[in-house]
């Protein structure tokens, strides 16, 4: 599965669990009931390409590191 803004955050997680620490890092809730990213992010007041774009660099990171699963 891809994840995108239009995924919820427990999806993030359970695709790629080291973007646990993004979400704590921007205070957003982590069980928003389904919610898409998108929307947790605008009403948590942060920018949704901001957090995505540190997503990415996290699952990137974990890639080249020899811990992401794919």
């Amino acid at each position: 599965m891809k994840c995108d803004l239009d995924s919820s955050i427990p999806e993030w997680i359970v695709e790629h669990p080291e973007t646990e620490r993004v979400f704590k890092e921007f205070r957003l809730d982590t069980s928003c009931g389904g919610k898409s990213l998108r929307y947790v992010c605008i009403h948590a007041g942060v920018s949704p390409p901001e957090v995505f774009q540190r997503l990415e660099l996290a699952v990137g990171t974990s890639k080249l590191d020899g811990q992401g699963a794919g």
